[in-house]
């Protein structure tokens, strides 16, 4: 997991620097301080999803890229087999799979997430992005917080949001919880 998150910090680097943009002006971007921003690309913080794809849409580029340093290819379809999409485990507790990595100009994102319990969470990340997002629970079960609600998901259930809301999820008792996550931009 470290090595993906030095890998992502190195891609951002190698954006910022190719476009000539400065530190503060990509930490504002994603409305963090530059000294935070600074250490996403040397791999000792973390990045949000949705501040990859805020990153992504102001310059350009395809969070696949950003994540996977992969450029899409396909035009006509794109094929994911089980268990084969692109993969990037942000966190130990988030682990994404991209189903349309391969797809040049994709419309939606469209992933595989899986988010394993952590005994006594209470507190839930929230983010927010541009778009509209589909959630749909494979496996397990979620709290999921929308703006100032918390709803409660299990296999099966799903949930459309607008996305620039306040949204994050926790998984529910002792076993992950995989979704099936859309977000149209």
């Amino acid at each position: 997991m470290d090595e993906q998150l030095k890998q992502i910090g190195e891609r951002l680097r190698g954006l910022r620097e190719v476009l000539d943009i400065p530190v503060e002006e990509m930490a504002e971007t994603i409305g963090i301080k530059a000294e935070k921003y600074k250490k996403i690309e040397t791999g000792e913080v973390d990045i949000t999803i949705s501040n990859l794809m805020k990153i992504a849409q102001k310059y350009g580029v395809s969070a696949e890229e950003l994540m996977f340093a992969e450029t899409a290819h396909m035009k006509s379809y794109f094929v994911v087999r089980k268990g084969q999409g692109m993969s990037v485990e942000r966190t130990k507790a988030y682990k994404y799979q991209s189903l349309v990595s391969g797809f040049v100009n994709h419309k939606a994102d469209v992933f595989i997430v899986t988010v394993e319990p952590k005994p006594n969470a209470h507190t839930i990340y929230k983010n927010s992005h541009v778009g509209q997002e589909f959630n749909l629970v494979l496996e397990g079960k979620m709290e999921f917080y929308i703006a100032g609600k918390t709803i409660y998901l299990e296999e099966g259930d799903s949930i459309y949001f607008d996305s620039t809301k306040p949204h994050g999820m926790l998984a529910v008792g002792d076993k992950a919880v995989k979704i099936l996550a859309f977000t149209i931009k």
